[in-house]
């Protein structure tokens, strides 16, 4: 696939970055910064062209006039939306992303028609980082929680601790435990390394578990791998920013919440949009402010202003100070894993968030939804199935009888309303969402591969 990305930004490069490491794609950056792009070349096996993003001239220099897809990641939502309409008009481009930030345009979905923008994919990082945390909040004993199937379907990661009733067994006693569940145990991470889980395989304390289940049994499964949290009911925000904002007002009905910002500005103009939290003025990281607003019954805290060093400070000495799950919001995929452990309950990456969405629409055959795990090591994958057992290497077979690649297990299988636990014997139909998780992302192409239908199928 020819791709054409907009923007060098921490998006835009963790883009090229994944998109790049498919031989089949043929990647092209286009930034103002000529620095940036020869970095990002010498890491990368892409082509780079400097100047502005919106320009035709620029758009063709990078080879627009037959690519497959531009997307659009620059700063700027303006040069973004205008970007895609450029490829439109000029270059008949057939897939056109741009990332909208703002507000003002996303409440009028009518400005991204094929008749005024042309914008084919919508990616909003901050509203995709804010599903999640949410998810998160009301899952707080999970290390991950990704929605496939419209949310019916969830996998979940949790770390597993001792007491709990399935630690020490193996995974072909969870059936006997919960006769009533269906749920499948995807991968386990054991100290950094996957492990392809078997029924005889014995779930250790401090093991990764993800696993897959209806959404309405998450939590009956989550209790066999760990004793359950309290429900959530205070959550402390830490930055008035978009994605605070944000949160604050899906959540502020469900919980009580404290938003703290530093900028006198900000939070007259928060205290005026938000209805039922409590504003406040100060610094995050101030250990007297936190203790004045009672930390230690805090549930969650969340830190997520647009300064990741401050965020990881505010977090860890929420954690000290008796926050219950902290979390912090994390640009540089570098500080992830480091800062990951008993100091921060929940690293978020934007850029993780983000290329999930983007993926989804570059990933060849018919592929639903696509979400980035491990920090990027994994990914998880919702195919959909088409055609018959002529012309198509899924439908018709039993999963046992798929020539998966290592590494990789069917989780669930959607089929209209229903939830299907995938087991050896299960036949997969036509228009069915077969759920997929991949502790090596190297084997992507060979799933793509295996869900794309032959030709006499058209």
């Amino acid at each position: 696939m020819k791709i054409i990305i907009l923007g060098a930004g921490q998006v835009g490069s963790s883009a090229a970055h994944d998109l790049s490491r498919s031989a089949a794609n043929e990647v092209t950056v286009v930034d103002m910064q000529p620095d940036v792009l020869r970095e990002l070349q010498d890491r990368l096996d892409i082509r780079t062209v400097v100047g502005h993003a919106a320009y035709p001239e620029v758009l063709d220099r990078a080879g627009a006039s037959d690519a497959d897809i531009v997307v659009a990641l620059t700063d700027s939502d303006e040069t973004n939306m205008i970007a895609c309409q450029v490829a439109y008009t000029l270059f008949h481009t057939p897939i056109k992303v741009a990332r909208v930030r703002s507000q003002e345009y996303l409440r009028y979905p009518k400005l991204f028609t094929q008749e005024a923008l042309p914008v084919d994919v919508l990616i909003s990082p901050e509203q995709l980082v804010t599903d999640y945390i949410q998810r998160l909040i009301e899952q707080p004993e999970a290390l991950q929680v990704l929605d496939f199937a419209d949310g019916r379907v969830q996998l979940v990661a949790v770390r597993a601790v001792r007491g709990g009733p399935l630690v020490g067994q193996e995974l072909c006693e969870l059936r006997q435990h919960m006769p009533g569940v269906e749920a499948r145990v995807a991968a386990i991470f054991r100290r950094g390394s996957a492990i392809l889980p078997e029924g005889s395989t014995v779930i250790e304390a401090n093991d990764e578990v993800f696993f897959i289940a209806a959404r309405k049994n998450i939590r009956a499964v989550t209790s066999e791998l760990r004793n359950l949290d309290k429900p959530v009911k205070r959550v402390i925000i830490a930055g008035g920013g978009n994605i605070g904002l944000r949160l604050a007002e899906s959540i502020e009905g469900k919980y009580q919440v404290k938003l703290i910002d530093c900028n006198p500005e900000t939070t007259r103009r928060l205290s005026e949009l938000l209805g039922k939290s409590i504003v406040l003025l100060g610094d995050a990281a101030d250990e007297e402010l936190l203790l004045e607003e009672n930390i230690e019954n805090t549930d969650v805290f969340c830190a997520l202003t647009n300064d990741e060093e401050a965020n990881i400070l505010s977090a860890m000495l929420a954690k000290r100070l008796g926050a219950r799950k902290v979390m912090s919001l994390i640009n540089r995929p570098a500080y992830v894993d480091l800062v990951q452990s008993e100091a921060i309950d929940i690293a978020v990456s934007p850029q993780q968030a983000t290329i999930g969405s983007l993926l989804t629409h570059v990933r060849r055959g018919d592929v639903a939804a696509v979400h980035s795990l491990r920090r990027g090591a994994a990914e998880a994958i919702e195919a959909v199935a088409h055609g018959d057992n002529k012309t198509s290497k899924v439908v018709g077979r039993a999963v046992e009888d798929l020539k998966l690649p290592p590494g990789t297990t069917i989780g669930a299988i959607v089929r209209g309303e229903d939830v299907i636990i995938a087991h050896h014997d299960t036949l997969i139909e036509s228009d069915d969402h077969v759920i997929l998780f991949l502790a090596d992302k190297r084997h992507i192409p060979d799933v793509e591969h295996l869900f794309q239908v032959g030709v006499t199928f058209f």
